[in-house]
């Protein structure tokens, strides 16, 4: 049986996931074990569950109980499902809920990076991108155009972050990833254990001395990590100098650059595998 719960009391503590705790709170750095994120409309709720997230409870519209949302309700068993009508959950959460529906689930603890790379041949690196509609493009640039994983340093914004969720269209339970450990490790260590497993890198970068990005060398490597930095300031000088190509995307117009989105959409559909 379902176990609905209509929604009187707005200062209920189990409501805090949804309406009280920050992205930071949900992320729990000193116990990421017990992360939490939530997720955004049936179809991204679904990515999830396929790909093995353990829901805590739905906070839906009350109309979507029987329609919508009754496979997800009757797949996730007895888990609690608060509902209101949307103008109730739009004060409750300070936004109205894309289709309707939220879901808030436990974090998996981050696989290493040799084991996300393992059959990989083309990678994406991202290197501070803070932009968490940024990181949510990225990975549905990378998912779509021949990214077989994305990396990214420990200054990025969380790939479950919710608006990063919602922007990738779920496609963040679809993608392998994963944080370099630790402050310190890229580029230094980290481009070595690269190395190590035979990416070559190419740094997404303005240098007067890049190649084109429809170069043959590029499109012949058996393995190739796309990097990209950060909004605004784009690679750090170090990270460009390590790379072992510095790749730029054509301009005209006078326009010096692209949003690193845009960027990696561009450069993923030229340097991607094609399946």
């Amino acid at each position: 049986m379902p176990n609905i719960i209509e929604i009187t009391d707005f200062s209920a503590r189990e409501l805090d996931v949804y309406a009280r705790l920050t992205e930071r709170q949900l992320l729990n750095r000193h116990e990421p074990d017990k992360g939490i994120f939530i997720a955004e409309s049936p179809k991204v709720i679904t990515r999830a569950l396929d790909a093995g997230y353990t829901p805590i409870s739905f906070l839906m519209e009350s109309r979507h109980v029987e329609t919508q949302a009754k496979e997800l309700i009757a797949r996730c068993a007895d888990i609690p499902v608060y509902t209101a009508p949307l103008d109730v959950l739009t004060r409750l959460t300070g936004f109205q809920l894309t289709r309707g529906m939220l879901c808030a689930m436990y974090r998996l603890p981050l696989p290493p990076i040799q084991q996300v790379c393992a059959r990989a041949r083309r990678i994406a690196v991202l290197e501070q991108v803070e932009n968490p509609t940024n990181v949510g493009a990225i990975f549905r640039s990378a998912a779509a155009l021949g990214m077989d994983a994305v990396l990214l340093t420990p200054g990025c914004s969380n790939p479950l972050y919710r608006r990063a969720i919602r922007v990738s269209m779920g496609t963040v339970f679809q993608i392998p990833w994963t944080f370099f450990p630790g402050e310190n490790v890229w580029p230094g260590s980290g481009m070595d254990l690269l190395a190590g497993m035979g990416f070559r890198t190419a740094a997404m970068a303005l240098c007067e001395d890049s190649l084109a990005i429809d170069d043959v060398q590029l499109a012949q490597e058996e393995k190739l990590a796309i990097v990209l930095g950060t909004e605004g300031d784009g690679l750090a000088a170090d990270t460009v100098a390590r790379c072992d190509y510095t790749v730029r995307i054509p301009m005209s117009h006078g326009v010096d650059s692209l949003n690193v989105a845009a960027a990696s959409a561009v450069a993923f559909w030229q340097l991607g595998i094609r399946r």
